[in-house]
């Protein structure tokens, strides 16, 4: 299977994130990405095909935003990370908003996600990765990989989140679209909700969107990915939101991915993009599933059966020592 990695994405290393109240070290570190290229034998750099893939999700207000902040934080007399500390939290309408803890604000929904000199050209290079996995697929590979990191299944299009800048499982769909598969499905296996994925297709009928993860009632983002939430206008019917409890093991994940597989062959899918996080591993430092090792191996099977050409974007899995092996397994499961 052909593999995707920009060296530009270990550039992004912020120390601290706000968690549970105080600041503690940053879990979306570089050596995730070296423990996956140690475990899959590397990776192959990705060709750069400009911003216009991205700004096809994303607005241009925002990836402007995206590329300077860390310079208006520094030049605010701010020392560190640039970090939001107010949001809009009943509409954000469109003012003009010029100093930098408001654009914060705006662009951001919570305070997990430090912007820093180097987060742009990191996030760049994931969206590369995540376009070069697709246009493999697109000229008759049955799969690839792309290894983003920074992860981007929570951020939106004009808003980061969840150690997420760009949106690489949105933007592959996109590139997809644009090369004429009418009919695009993303099947997100994180253990958190893609609400940004979600929130940028929720009123379009082209792209279908499944998620199997952590029932929001009790885990992050909380305020997304719900059972009753199906989509919008035009999108109606094309969101699909399998929520799951504490402790999940195999069997029952699997049911509920079977579930959103079965939906996304009714409604007609010739393409798929796979947003896999293995932080649904038992040990995940941060996430309370359970499946095992070995487990990945039995769900790649199960997507492979679909049928249909997959591009694999990697999403979570904080769990270091493991997650090379975990990544490892889904793979070998194509």
């Amino acid at each position: 299977m052909k593999r995707f990695f920009s060296p530009a994405q270990l550039a992004h290393a912020p120390r601290h994130e706000l968690h549970n109240g105080g600041f503690t070290d940053y879990a979306e570190k570089p050596a995730r990405a070296q423990a996956i290229l140690d475990a899959i034998g590397g990776a192959d750099a990705p060709p750069d095909r400009g911003d216009a893939p991205i700004l096809a999700v994303h607005s241009p207000d925002y990836c402007a935003f995206l590329q300077q902040a860390s310079a208006a934080w520094a030049a605010a007399g701010r020392p560190g990370d640039a970090l939001p500390y107010a949001f809009p939290i009943v509409g954000r309408r469109p003012l003009r908003l010029d100093r930098i803890d408001a654009l914060l604000g705006r662009h951001s929904f919570d305070a997990t996600t430090p912007i820093t000199p180097a987060t742009w050209t990191s996030a760049y290079g994931s969206a590369q990765s995540a376009l070069a996995a697709t246009h493999a697929v697109l000229g008759g590979e049955p799969a690839a990989f792309a290894l983003c990191r920074p992860p981007g299944h929570h951020a939106g299009a004009d808003y980061c989140g969840g150690y997420c800048h760009l949106n690489v499982a949105a933007i592959a769909a996109q590139a997809a679209r644009d090369a004429g598969h009418t009919r695009v499905a993303i099947l997100d296996i994180d253990y958190h909700h893609g609400n940004g994925t979600q929130d940028i297709f929720w009123q379009r009928g082209d792209v279908f969107y499944a998620s199997v993860h952590a029932d929001p009632a009790t885990d992050y983002p909380f305020y997304w990915g719900h059972a009753d939430e199906t989509g919008e206008g035009a999108g109606e019917g094309t969101t699909l939101n399998l929520p799951l409890p504490h402790g999940t093991t195999l069997d029952a994940f699997r049911t509920a991915q079977s579930r959103a597989l079965d939906a996304i062959a009714r409604w007609g899918a010739s393409f798929l993009v796979l947003s896999f996080g293995a932080d649904t591993w038992e040990g995940d430092p941060i996430s309370h599933f359970a499946l095992r090792t070995p487990d990945y191996t039995v769900l790649a099977r199960d997507i492979v059966a679909l049928g249909l050409p997959t591009v694999i974007v990697m999403e979570g899995g904080y769990a270091i020592d493991a997650l090379g092996a975990n990544v490892a397994s889904l793979l070998a499961g194509f």
